[in-house]
């Protein structure tokens, strides 16, 4: 398998092959293979579901599904695609409008946790199953996550540019915040029993906020809660902080 971009550069879901060429027909009837393939692999595991299980719980034939998939690997390929596409079109939408970094990073998260928690067995399936694929399979989704991870490392970035967070290693900090949103799918049969999705997220970015912000990024992290509980989003504040962490260099 070669091709993984189209001609934009982003990750060509479709290349995949399929014996249908009208698009919108293949999304749809991928749009039903995909979720009875998840609910499978999560229920029974990989190996134990076969073509004419999944096609059972579609309620198409196993020839259909032949027609959109030739394998049970392109099945699995094509499911841990869609959730990790959801992933990277939510982020840029949540932040969209947004000018504030602590806003921004906010909703980048949100969405990510979101996103999980709306496919909690797919997320799940990503660390049960990615081992079941051909290496070229593997390392295209590698460099769908990295795409993604840069969502929250660009958030990050500007985080410290503007004198709210302290120097981190980005990086480091990105797979953090991942992993936090995560774990609502790994151990949710725990975590559901004292939080909903709204308190991981809100709980989670308050611990983050604390681990890296400056006493100024503290006291904008003040404001920012103030306007949030208020229920509108924060204004600008990128440029009074950062004249503010300039004229501290200067001091």
């Amino acid at each position: 398998m070669n091709a993984v971009t189209d001609a934009n550069g982003s990750p060509d879901p479709v290349f995949v092959k399929s014996q249908v060429a009208d698009e919108k027909l293949m999304a749809r009837r991928r749009g039903q293979i995909v979720p009875a393939a998840v609910a499978l692999f999560s229920e029974r595991g990989y190996y134990r579901t076969t073509i004419q299980d999944i096609a059972r719980r579609a309620g198409v034939s196993t020839g259909l599904i032949y027609q959109y998939a030739q394998t049970k690997e392109d099945i699995l390929l094509l499911s841990l695609i869609n959730v990790m596409e959801t992933y990277k079109q939510a982020i840029p939408d949540a932040a969209k409008g947004r000018n504030d970094p602590l806003d921004v990073l906010w909703a980048s998260l949100a969405a990510y946790c979101r996103v999980v928690d709306r496919a909690r067995n797919a997320a799940v399936l990503a660390y049960r199953s990615t081992k079941s694929l051909p290496r070229e399979h593997r390392q295209f989704l590698k460099q769908v996550e990295l795409d993604t991870n840069e969502l929250i490392a660009k958030a990050l970035r500007t985080c410290i540019d503007a004198g709210v967070f302290r120097q981190v290693n980005v990086d480091l900090v990105t797979y953090q915040f991942v992993l936090y949103a995560h774990t609502w799918a790994l151990k949710h049969w725990r975590l559901s029993q004292f939080t909903d999705i709204e308190g991981y997220i809100a709980q989670g970015f308050d611990f983050f906020v604390h681990a890296m912000a400056t006493p100024r990024g503290l006291e904008t992290y003040a404001d920012f809660r103030q306007v949030r509980e208020e229920g509108s989003h924060p204004p600008s504040t990128s440029g009074s902080v950062n004249q503010a962490a300039e004229g501290e260099v200067a001091k």
